[in-house]
């Protein structure tokens, strides 16, 4: 088995709350050729952003259709919710011990922040144990020859984008922007369990809403702002007539 190695941290989101380093093997791993991302993401969870959107709600269900995504938890705890073609979600939560989680493609799913994970390394002051203070798993998802797919650009952007929602007061989520996001990453959310062929009607609706329309309306998947490889998000919106105008190479990071 590889070492693993942390890069530079490309998401710090909600200051500090969620930190994300891409991750490269430091010796043969075979598995590590076959993989869109690898990522090491951290929840800090005694921040107060991060504790006020986990006791919101949990994020909304999506599936991917082309790629399995791996879940290895290394310390803490995390929460997955998935659904087995029922209507209703199984929880799991996830452990160091649990080894790599893998959802296959077209499950729906959706991961979230444990708050209340016992901390067994100590205790405090009246005997109790504490709960984790974060949460740190790997990350990552198959690759694939689409340009639209889940990947490390997809997050930039997509975590970027909840930052600035988050910490802009009075900023609302624009739900086309989301499905514009989302499917450029390969992702698309579950519409209702009782509509006939909702995977299928999802994805559709994912590309003519998000993509299309979106399109049309101005929204573009990817910012120069939040992207990391603005040249990679360039060529991804060049293989879309609907994004074409948007890849433009003169623009710096702060426009």
């Amino acid at each position: 088995m590889s070492d693993l190695a942390t890069e530079q941290l490309v998401i710090d989101a909600f200051n500090g709350a969620i930190k994300v380093r891409p991750v490269t093997t430091t010796g043969p791993d075979p598995d590590s050729e076959q993989l869109a991302f690898n990522l090491d993401v951290t929840f800090d969870l005694t921040n107060a952003h991060l504790i006020r959107l986990s006791s919101a709600q949990k994020p909304p269900m999506h599936f991917h259709p082309h790629q399995h995504e791996y879940i290895q938890v290394l310390d803490g705890a995390l929460g997955v919710e998935v659904e087995h073609g029922t209507g209703k979600g199984k929880e799991y939560r996830l452990r160091p011990t649990d080894g790599r989680f893998v959802i296959r493609p077209w499950v729906n799913h959706r991961l979230y922040p444990v708050l209340d994970e016992p901390d067994d390394s100590s205790s405090s002051a009246g005997g109790e144990r504490p709960f984790k203070k974060s949460t740190r798993f790997l990350l990552s998802g198959d690759a694939t020859p689409d340009a639209f797919r889940l990947d490390t650009l997809f997050f930039t952007n997509w975590y970027g984008y909840q930052n600035d929602v988050v910490m802009t007061p009075g900023k609302e989520m624009d739900l086309l922007q989301v499905m514009n996001m989302f499917d450029a990453g390969g992702s698309y959310l579950t519409l209702p369990w009782w509509l006939p062929f909702r995977g299928r009607v999802s994805q559709l609706a994912g590309i003519v809403i998000g993509r299309w329309l979106g399109g049309l309306l101005g929204y573009q998947p990817f910012y120069r702002q939040w992207s990391h490889d603005w040249e990679l998000a360039c060529e991804k919106m060049e293989t879309c007539l609907f994004y074409r105008r948007f890849a433009d190479r003169t623009k710096t990071k702060t426009t």
